[in-house]
């Protein structure tokens, strides 16, 4: 009797601290719809360095947009980001000079709906540590630019953010 409550509360305890998928990165991510299977021809076409050359969306005269909760979304123009697909890993780093420095580890991934996840880590941070993440959806992939678009609230409506990226030299 004592061996089966103890192999009942191994069990119990095995998949309740069981680690979260990358596509659990934001709560929009936990929607039971979005699929766990990666797109690994558009990751390996992501390989590599870029360049993030425009952010546009409309307003974007007179609303302000707070990028990934770290900077204004034109201080990402210039931003290089780095992305290996054989382990999901990169680095971004944002060098506008009319901006505030930032550079970090990041993971992403795409899966087979064409969703991008982002985590942006920390120095040293492990990404299963990472609960928050961002959700974008991958378009107009070429062998030299892409797009990642971001859905934000406007006054109730829901307008597309598009990153638009370069392969860098």
């Amino acid at each position: 009797m004592k061996k089966s409550i103890f192999i009942c509360l191994v069990a119990v305890m095995f998949f309740a601290c069981k680690s979260a998928s990358s596509t659990t990165a934001s709560t929009e991510a936990q929607s039971p719809t979005l699929s766990t299977k990666l797109d690994k021809s558009t990751q390996v076409a992501l390989k590599g360095n870029w360049v993030l050359t425009n952010v546009s969306y409309p307003g974007s005269d007179y609303i302000k947009v707070n990028s990934f909760d770290l900077a204004d979304s034109k201080c990402f123009i210039g931003s290089t980001w780095s992305f290996i697909s054989n382990n999901n890993k990169g680095n971004m780093a944002l060098t506008s000079p009319s901006c505030t420095a930032f550079s970090s580890p990041i993971v992403w991934s795409i899966n087979n709906q064409g969703m991008f996840i982002l985590k942006i880590l920390d120095a040293g941070e492990k990404a299963k540590k990472v609960r928050d993440g961002y959700l974008l959806k991958v378009a107009g992939v070429t062998e030299s630019s892409f797009q990642l678009i971001d859905n934000i609230n406007v006054g109730g409506q829901t307008k597309d953010v598009v990153y638009q990226f370069q392969r860098a030299n």
